[in-house]
């Protein structure tokens, strides 16, 4: 079992960012909700208390009991947490006189600290909150301040118990790591031995002792995901793994057999599907975008199901579930409320009677590229850019044929490969070409056209939540457009899309 800290969450937009904070110190970290206290099992090395949307003074505000864990393991709050941690004390907090909202200059005033060790004097950190603490209890002492605020940070004497009032994961507090050391190796006494090669070695070994000689059954989407929980999986029982790789018909250009090609050179037991006209079949006529989501899952699930059954003395099913899937799906009442329904997460089809193992569900994205890496997987898969699930069906805007799946599909490669060849793809977090349901007129040589318009998307994110556009150069999107217009038989314009997120989404549906 690895040592850990552990999150309680409030609510706060940052929570997973001090998550993948901790874990960049090779910290092993997990997230709970605030109402589902774990039991201190010996592991636990520290609590974290994350911020939140809520006022300690609404009444409706989550304030759990904290004496289980008080003076017993080290506590940090940050700003929510903080406020709680002092108002749950006998402290008063109030609206604050001068919200803080953005950069704040923090002034160090104990520098004895544990946690300003190694501090400078001042620092520019980052605050978000509307309430302040305006009084503290009798055993809390103040160790920094700011220009509007007395308790930027507290210590609770005789207790390895802290308080912030600002938010040191963000990359606008500029010692915000520093902090996050002190807290989680100084005070905690964490080991910092959480690395991708533990990670393969501790997961390599408790697969073997729950699978045995099992057969395992995996989805392969020749994403990231998959590909690292198929690689893992085959480390730990080889051709006891079949991957089965479908092609919805739905994928970009020549990716079925490119995927087929690169995992059977690894020595992956994969088995490739053709159930494209099945797909196309079942998209007929249809346009809503929701309808088409379910369609491809509905019928994927139904190929795979099929292709399964053919497996001899199967067991087992594993997904790609990462750990953002598994924190989202987590529902209880109030800042964690389900956000999205995921497909790796619940909804597995009862009548396949099957177990379920998910190898990377402790995991983040960036930590799956990192194990992915340790394990050898190409470079070409491992920075590949997000693919959503329905895949082209949903940049097909409107009705999904053979014929405009053909046309995006060229488009897309065109793009793409573009992207590359300018060494742009990396700088990117998603790309990707889209088909529009309208017709444009236009001229080529002496005759007059009437054809199909394709959007080109891109942005760059760190996590996907938020994005902005990417700003080509101008000559870049130009060569694009001629290639594409000049080799393309059926497009005569093409478009760049330069919204962010919010208030777009990434994909057009």
């Amino acid at each position: 079992m690895y040592e850990k800290i552990v999150i309680l969450d409030f609510g706060s937009q940052y929570t997973q960012l001090i998550a993948r904070r901790i874990r960049e110190l090779n910290v092993y970290c997990e997230i709970y909700p605030y109402n589902q206290i774990p039991v201190l099992d010996g592991t636990i090395k520290g609590v974290i208390l994350s911020g939140s949307p809520f006022s300690v003074n609404d009444n409706a505000s989550p304030k759990p009991d904290l004496s289980g864990i008080r003076g017993k393991l080290p506590i940090l709050g940050i700003c929510y947490g903080a406020q709680l941690l002092a108002a749950s004390s006998g402290g008063q907090v109030m609206p604050s006189k001068s919200r803080e909202y953005g950069r704040a200059t923090l002034e160090v005033m104990d520098v004895s600290s544990s946690l300003f060790k190694d501090f400078p004097i001042q620092s520019q950190v980052w605050m978000s909150h509307g309430d302040t603490i305006t009084a503290l209890p009798r055993n809390f002492l103040i160790t920094a301040s700011t220009t509007d605020i007395q308790v930027g940070a507290f210590q609770v004497t005789n207790e390895q118990t802290y308080g912030i009032q600002f938010h040191p994961e963000v990359y606008h507090t500029t010692e915000g790591i520093t902090l996050l050391r002190n807290f989680v190796v100084d005070i905690c006494g964490c080991s910092q031995t959480w690395t991708p090669a533990s990670f393969i070695e501790e997961t390599t070994r408790n697969l073997r002792e729950t699978l045995g000689s099992d057969k395992v059954v995996l989805g392969l989407s020749g994403g990231v995901d998959s590909s690292v929980a198929a690689l893992l999986l085959h480390r730990a029982i080889g051709k006891n793994l079949t991957c089965i790789f479908v092609d919805n018909g739905l994928l970009r250009k020549n990716e079925y057999q490119q995927v087929l090609d690169s995992f059977g050179s690894m020595g992956l037991n994969i088995v490739g599907v053709d159930a494209s006209q099945q797909f196309y079949n079942e998209l007929k006529g249809v346009t809503d975008p929701e309808s088409k989501r379910k369609i491809i899952g509905r019928n994927f699930i139904e190929v795979f199901e099929r292709e399964a059954q053919k497996i001899q003395g199967v067991s087992w099913l594993a997904q790609g579930t990462i750990y953002p899937d598994v924190i989202e799906s987590v529902s209880v009442n109030g800042p964690s409320a389900k956000i999205k329904s995921h497909h790796n997460v619940g909804g597995l089809p009862n009548q396949m009677n099957l177990k379920v193992v998910e190898p990377l569900r402790l995991l983040f994205k960036d930590e799956v590229r990192r194990v992915g890496k340790e394990l050898g997987l190409s470079a070409a898969i491992l920075n590949r850019h997000p693919f959503p699930g329905p895949g082209l069906g949903i940049r097909v805007i409107g009705e999904v044929t053979p014929q405009r799946v053909k046309l995006l599909q060229e488009a897309d490669n065109i793009y793409i490969k573009a992207l590359r060849e300018s060494e742009l793809y990396d700088k990117i977090w998603q790309a990707g070409a889209i088909l529009l349901p309208v017709q444009s007129v236009g001229v080529m040589g002496d005759e007059r056209t009437y054809e199909n318009v394709v959007a080109l998307r891109a942005v760059t994110s760190t996590d996907g939540m938020t994005a902005d556009w990417y700003p080509f150069p101008h000559n870049f999107l130009s060569r694009v457009s001629n290639e594409i217009i000049n080799k393309v038989r059926g497009i005569n314009r093409v478009v760049y899309d330069i919204s962010s997120k919010p208030p777009a989404t990434i994909e057009w549906e």
